[in-house]
């Protein structure tokens, strides 16, 4: 039963249904890209093979030539550009086999259509030369001189003109001079080689010492005029023809193929079938005490690939075909020499085959070197059939290989070696193809100074077919580093290999490696350098040059710790009824706060100690969890008065004046607002990029912590605020209470009214700064506090023989918040820190409620308020950038 492809129809791209036979011939949209793929198998073919790459061919219309074969499971891209759009037709086919289906239209006849144009037309002296329309007088042709046109067209590929030449007339209509018909246009080109100028001659009426040609070109088919991209149907203007006569031939105009040079296609799409398709690499270990397994796919099938190189070596290839004595017959082994190199070249375009055909010296010289033509002709002959262009095929027969005939032309043979013989009677076949040769790929990865393994899996890598000669491409991988005294190398598809960093484990002080890319000591990258060489035909065919370049960085994670601790409160107060030693250590505390806060005012000191410390940790990564990591550390504390430092908290201690001024200490108030404890920290190390999995990255956190920020502990007489500040100092709605109780109670009574609240504001946070993709830092530093509080509320007494009480609760939520720290973030100037500082203010909302009962009489009172206890405050800073450059 028949298998293979029975039909192929378009499954992407536009094109015009009224210009197309369904099935048959297609009309498509010019400079876009349209995709065929199988429509129908024949009934034989397999699940199996139809998943199986097929070879496409895009073909001349008569189906002599193979323009473009290509293998693909995914279909065929196809586009023709206006140049190539016209009544020409492509065919496209695909086959199962790699055989073309004669007997069978198996394919679709495929063409472009657009506006028919003439592009650009010109004169010269011969073909492709420099245009001579307008030429200066010293170079003025005369009637007989040949002279070419050349017309660059869109639309009109495989089309048939007409060009007419007329002469320019100033006094009169200009005149048509000649008429040239069925002016092919091949490739998009007309090359019309005019050998009859001395007959246009004739037919110019008054003719001066100097003429102007021009021409008007019509589409035979519809007999219309062609214009140009102005509107304008005269083209090549002008050319001047001086009255002399340089000879009266008249040979025919010749119409030529466009000037094609046939050199490797640098640019082709790389189908050798010497390849690999996927290069992964695996790295397993142990980080930080932890599992640590990841696999990055590093090249897949050319995507990624960097520039290449300009400068790049042609491959020269030779295969020889041997044959039988004083034959002409291609034997098994010869055709399948043959057909492996049918299939190279024709998927590599552009490329010129030479065959060079021998003979023995057995018989006559003569005789030989006819044989020896033969040969050659019949591998062109094989070629020609098989879809190669002709053009780029050139065979010549070399005759005998060291003849031995004498002067008279006899077979003189001095001596009989039949394997010399046999080795003579050959064709050699030589042509060259540009070789591939990409930008050896990078991979960053971070490393112990103790050996870890990587492995390198390659997928696909089939040599079977490399066209190399001595020095073939070998199914091999090799890895080469100047940490190995001898290469790594194995003859399979998978090679683990052994890398470290350069930080040795033992290293007494890795300050050289602060940034963990470079080596300050030596000044340059900290990179251990691998070269893996897995090199073939299609991606990269030059075996010197690695395909893959590991980097290896140390696995340094650095700590920096900065830490301000404020020895003084930044405010206290103390209430008159308290023990006396409370009532001293208060006054100590009073005393500090308020010095501490005017030396800060007038001089920017405070009583403050520093904390600097730098912790370094490295062999981190291992194969095994017994393994520990290394340590370095160093640090210093500074203890005093440190004059002008950090102007953010002296600012923020400023802000206690306002709290210390409000109503809550007008009165006999025990509170004090403790001074921050402030850390700061920095981590820097390397990590695997998020984006790019093949690079590595510097990853910058810096946290902030302070606990407290601020913290207050306060123990309120409200009672005595009331009576002496004001009865709504604090809470309007308990003022109004007690006033109407103690108006109408007056001393008999005795009120219990204290309030105790207690809180603080922290600050926890932390930014991350990915220093290769700076759009990406994420996180801030930022703090927000609150205090609740409850107060109980009560209120006795006794009036003669009346029973008096007053019952009650007042409620106050009380709240506030203090921002301060750092905030990180990227705009388009960069990546930017700037300080944050922001008091909130204290805002409180209360809720009151008694019942005041007075003999028989209760009444029952409620109230609600809001009030504002300190105003807001907030500093504001500018925003500071940085730039972070990732070493190479």
């Amino acid at each position: 039963m028949a298998k293979g492809v029975k039909k192929i129809n378009i499954t992407k791209g536009i094109y015009y249904p009224k210009m197309s036979v369904a099935g048959q011939r297609l009309t498509i949209k010019p400079d876009q890209w349209v995709v065929f793929q199988v429509a129908e198998w024949l009934p034989g073919t397999t699940d199996a093979e139809k998943k199986k790459e097929l070879i496409w061919m895009r073909q001349t219309g008569d189906r002599q030539v193979i323009i473009n074969q290509i293998p693909s499971a995914a279909g065929y891209q196809f586009k023709i550009t206006k140049k190539y759009c016209g009544n020409y037709h492509y065919y496209v086919e695909a086959s199962l086999s790699g055989v073309r289906d004669f007997k069978n239209n198996t394919g679709i006849y495929v063409k472009g259509w657009c506006e028919p144009k003439i592009i650009s037309s010109k004169w010269s002296y011969q073909k492709g030369g420099t245009s001579i329309k307008n030429n200066k007088k010293a170079d003025h042709i005369s009637y007989g001189h040949i002279v070419h046109l050349n017309l660059q067209t869109e639309g009109l590929n495989g089309n048939k003109l007409i060009i007419e030449l007329w002469n320019q007339q100033y006094a009169r209509k200009d005149k048509q001079i000649f008429v040239y018909t069925d002016v092919q246009v091949i490739d998009g080109e007309v090359n019309l080689k005019i050998q009859n100028t001395y007959a246009w001659m004739a037919h110019v009426e008054n003719i001066q010492n100097l003429e102007e040609f021009y021409i008007k070109v019509k589409d035979q088919a519809s007999n219309l005029y062609i214009k140009d991209n102005l509107g304008d149907d005269l083209h090549a203007i002008y050319l001047n023809v001086k009255n002399k006569v340089a000879t009266t031939n008249t040979n025919v105009t010749q119409n030529q193929t466009p000037t094609k040079v046939y050199q490797p296609d640098v640019n082709s799409v790389r189908i050798e079938p010497c390849k690999f398709e996927v290069i992964k690499i695996t790295e397993s270990g142990v980080k930080d005490g932890k599992a640590d397994n990841s696999s990055v796919t590093v090249f897949e099938n050319g995507k990624g690939l960097q520039k290449l190189n300009k400068a790049l070596p042609q491959e020269h290839i030779q295969r020889t075909i041997y044959y039988q004595f004083d034959s002409t017959v291609i034997d098994g082994d010869g055709e399948a020499i043959l057909n492996n190199i049918l299939k190279f070249l024709l998927e590599h375009k552009d490329s010129r085959i030479n065959l060079n055909g021998y003979a023995c010296v057995i018989g006559k010289q003569d005789y030989n070197k006819g044989l020896s033509q033969r040969r050659a002709d019949i591998v062109k002959k094989f070629f020609k059939e098989g879809g190669l262009d002709a053009a780029r095929i050139v065979s010549v027969g070399k005759g005998e290989v060291d003849p031995t005939d004498d002067k008279m032309g006899r077979d003189n043979i001095k001596y009989k070696n039949e394997k010399d013989y046999e080795n003579n009677r050959r064709v050699d076949i030589s042509f060259a193809f540009t070789g591939h040769d990409a930008q050896t790929l990078v991979y960053e990865t971070i490393a112990s100074g103790s050996d870890i393994n990587l492995t390198v899996d390659v997928l696909g890598h089939v040599l079977k077919s490399c066209f190399r000669g001595q020095d073939k491409h070998e199914k091999k991988i090799i890895v080469k580093s100047a940490e190995y005294p001898k290469q790594k190398e194995i003859a399979q598809s998978s090679l683990a290999f052994p890398v470290h960093s350069q930080l040795s484990w033992n290293h007494p002080a890795p300050l050289n490696y602060i940034w963990p890319t470079f080596n300050l000591l030596n000044m340059e990258s900290s990179a251990t350098i691998y070269n893996i060489y897995v090199n073939s035909c299609r991606w990269f065919s030059n075996k010197q040059n690695a395909v893959i370049q590991v980097k290896v960085f140390p696995d340094i994670k650095w700590t920096l710790e900065f830490k301000w601790n404020h020895d003084q409160p930044f405010a206290h107060s103390f209430g008159n009824k308290l023990h006396p030693h409370d009532i001293k250590e208060g006054k100590k505390k009073v005393i500090g706060a308020e010095i501490d806060r005017g030396w800060s005012k007038t001089y920017g000191e405070m009583d403050q100690s520093f904390g600097l410390s730098l912790k370094g940790e490295w062999n981190r990564i291992s194969q095994s969890k017994a393994t520990a990591p290394q340590t370095f550390e160093f640090g210093h504390k500074w203890e005093g008065k440190i004059r002008r430092t950090l102007g953010l908290f002296n600012r923020i201690k400023n802000m206690t004046e306002k709290i210390s001024n409000s109503p809550v200490n007008g009165g006999k108030v025990k509170f004090t607002i403790e001074s921050p404890k402030i850390a700061v920290s920095a981590q820097w190390y390397l990590e695997r990029a998020p984006k790019t999995t093949s690079d590595i990255t510097h990853l910058v956190t810096i946290g902030v912590s302070a606990k407290p920020l601020v913290e207050a502990n306060f123990e309120i007489n409200l009672f005595k605020i009331f009576v002496e500040v004001g009865a709504n100092a604090l809470c309007p709605g308990a003022g109004k209470i007690i006033t109407w109780v103690m108006d109408k109670l007056e001393a008999n009574v005795g009120i219990h009214f204290i309030v105790t609240f207690a809180g603080g504001v922290y600050i926890d946070g932390k930014t991350t700064i990915n220093t290769s993709y700076p759009k990406e830092t994420t996180g801030e530093i930022k703090a927000t506090g609150k205090i609740q509080v409850t107060v109980e509320f009560k209120a006795w007494g006794k009036a003669g023989s009346a029973n008096i009480g007053v019952e009650g609760v007042v409620k106050a939520d009380v709240s506030t918040s203090v921002t301060g720290g750092v905030k990180a973030g990227a705009d388009k100037k960069g990546i930017y820190i700037s300080p944050v500082a922001e008091f909130a203010g204290i805002k409180a909302s209360f809720v009151a409620a008694a019942t005041v009962k007075f003999g028989i009489f209760k009444r029952t009172f409620s109230y609600n308020d809001e009030a504002i206890l300190v105003e807001k405050d907030e500093i504001k800073f500018e925003k500071t950038y940085f730039e972070f450059n990732k070493e190479d």
